[in-house]
């Protein structure tokens, strides 16, 4: 019997820890061999890389002996937790807390929400959405002075390069990014509007919230997708006592 831990966050990394500090067998799938040594070496664990699709979950699902599913994937990740709650196996989502929003940011539903507007012409752009979203603004490096941050990986810069960010408008970094970096970065390219995605606490978002404030830089939050999960939580508590119910000698 083993679970299965949707990876790829930061809380993801939290519970593997917890979990092997138990002793449960666990596999968790990533997407890239970047993350792979992001998680703990231990003999209850197993950490694989690629992605999972309706064509390899049964066979995914057969192999690794799977009998539970903690999805801590990222929020915008949807594809993966609908694939993951198809599956006929007890589910727990676990998902970063929100952020509170106020009245300083702008909150929008979605990217063509924010490109089919205006709120980016003649502005000087920070994009902190991920290498995926970069190719949707694409159009706009002749209406605005875009900059992006990604992650340290090839695949991020190559994705970046596709979408027209050269490299003096392109920053890798790991996060998560401590408030004077991300103060020095804004100030350092005179950024004055900032796009993210509502990522929670350990995402920056607080951080961005903070420094939007003090700098008087316009932050826009494109919000989660709307997902509704059959059971979730925030607490490690509570998925830590999900996994051990279906372990009688823990």
């Amino acid at each position: 019997m083993t679970i299965w831990l949707i990876g790829g966050t930061s809380e993801s990394v939290s519970l593997s820890k917890a979990l092997s500090s138990l002793s449960l067998p666990c596999v968790i799938s990533v997407t890239t061999p970047a993350a792979l040594d992001l998680y703990p070496s231990h003999p209850c664990l197993k950490v694989v890389a690629g992605f999972i699709t309706p064509h390899t979950l049964s066979h995914f699902c057969i192999i690794n002996g799977i009998k539970i599913i903690i999805d801590a994937s990222h929020p915008y990740a949807v594809e993966i937790s609908r694939l993951a709650m198809s599956c006929d196996l007890p589910y727990l989502r676990y998902e970063r807390k929100p952020v509170e929003g106020d009245d300083s940011t702008l909150e929008l539903d979605s990217f063509p929400a924010l490109l089919d507007a205006h709120y980016l012409a003649g502005e000087r752009v920070l994009l902190t959405v991920g290498c995926k979203a970069l190719g949707l603004f694409k159009a706009w490096h002749d209406r605005s002075c875009l900059f992006a941050r990604v992650l340290p990986v090839v695949n991020s810069i190559i994705a970046a390069g596709s979408a027209g960010f050269t490299s003096d408008r392109l920053i890798a970094l790991r996060p998560p990014i401590g408030e004077d970096l991300e103060r020095a970065i804004w100030l350092g390219w005179n950024i004055s509007t900032v796009v993210t995605k509502a990522n929670g606490a350990a995402g920056g978002e607080e951080v961005k919230r903070k420094l939007a404030r003090e700098l008087g830089v316009s932050l826009i939050v494109i919000r989660r997708p709307p997902v509704i999960y059959p059971r979730q939580t925030d607490k490690i508590n509570d998925v830590i006592s999900f996994c051990k119910s279906y372990y009688s000698y823990v």
